[in-house]
């Protein structure tokens, strides 16, 4: 196939690292337009790319447009995703405003890859916590039909962008030396504390902030499940990069830790790393910066029939974010779904 004209609209953390994917990846592409809110020229591992901001004639014959806002973001993909779709672009969207919306799927590709075929156009990337719980809890659901599930995410403050990780230093540093950290980026200082907060309340769930909504209805989404039964409590940990989650599972039938972690040794996009007696377990620094979705601690649990608990970490930004993007266009290419006919 011919290589491809790529847009990426945003630059931040998340957009930085979808260049860095494509790049590894040796994606097919002659062409990579760098879109964001103001003109400027930016530098990735040494090469500059030339800033240009948005309008309708920057994605007249681009192939494919990454929307690569931060999580919780709006605006871009509201403003200019169905825009380029009708220049003739394909979108993949990083952001939330689209993943519930009918004509959009919503894609992982070890899980859901079919759902491209009914594409208009529009895909759109799941949130992070969201595609690490699904790589691993999908080869389980296969298996073994999940009945239920209770998640606790410990997320670090990437998902919220630079300002938060600028945010973590310097209340780091003033609490070492013993100054009152200020908060800027949340409610409360981040270094040094937990916060059970991320995203806004909403009316549909009443007392559940909006990250634990994406949960359970992306999870319903991508699985093909909508009346599964999802709980989610999602806390704001003072850890630079990787989300982690304590994830209890409730299946139909009897599923032993063994066979669990048989099942996901041979699962794409799995990395099982289950030696707890020799501190053999996965941890946010030690994934960061890996493409693979780590599981850790599987083991049964005694207060429930038929139920697992176990540890997924994951990096937020790559496979949370760009690489999962990525792999969305490649797979369409596999497809035959790119270029758009």
């Amino acid at each position: 196939m011919r290589p491809l004209k790529i847009a990426l609209v945003g630059i931040g953390l998340v957009g930085t690292e979808i260049v860095r994917v494509l790049k590894e990846r040796n994606f097919p592409m002659s062409e990579l337009r760098v879109i964001a809110t103001r003109e400027r020229e930016e530098e990735i591992d040494g090469q500059t790319f030339q800033v240009t901001t948005a309008a309708p004639e920057r994605f007249r014959g681009i192939d494919l447009a990454f929307f690569a806002g931060t999580e919780g973001a709006r605006g871009a993909s509201r403003e200019w995703g169905w825009l380029a779709v009708e220049q003739g672009a394909i979108v993949i969207d990083n952001g939330d405003d689209f993943r519930m919306d009918d004509r959009v799927p919503l894609v992982v590709p070890e899980i859901n890859a079919e759902a491209l075929r009914a594409h208009q156009g529009f895909i759109a990337n799941p949130n992070c916590s969201t595609i690490q719980m699904v790589v691993a809890l999908a080869p389980l659901h296969r298996a073994a039909r999940i009945k239920r599930i209770v998640v606790s995410t410990y997320q670090a403050v990437s998902g919220t962008g630079k300002s938060a990780v600028d945010e973590l230093i310097e209340q780091t540093v003033r609490t070492v030396r013993g100054e009152e950290p200020e908060p800027h980026v949340y409610p409360h200082p981040i270094a040094f504390n937990c916060l059970p907060h991320i995203s806004s309340l909403k009316d549909e769930y009443p007392g559940y902030y909006g990250e634990e909504i994406k949960m359970i209805k992306e999870t319903r989404k991508i699985l093909g499940e909508p009346e599964l039964k999802v709980s989610a409590t999602c806390v704001r940990v003072p850890v630079f990069n990787g989300h982690s989650e304590a994830i209890n599972v409730q299946f139909e039938r009897p599923i032993s830790a063994d066979e669990a972690r048989e099942i996901l040794s041979n699962a794409p996009g799995v990395f099982v790393l289950d030696k707890p007696a020799e501190a053999g377990y996965a941890t946010p620094r030690f994934v960061s910066g890996k493409d693979e979705v780590f599981v850790s601690r599987i083991r049964q649990d005694t207060s429930a029939e038929n139920a697992l608990d176990m540890w997924v970490v994951a990096d937020n930004i790559r496979k949370g974010a760009a690489l999962n993007a990525v792999q969305i266009a490649e797979k369409m290419i596999e497809m035959g779904l790119l270029p758009r006919s």
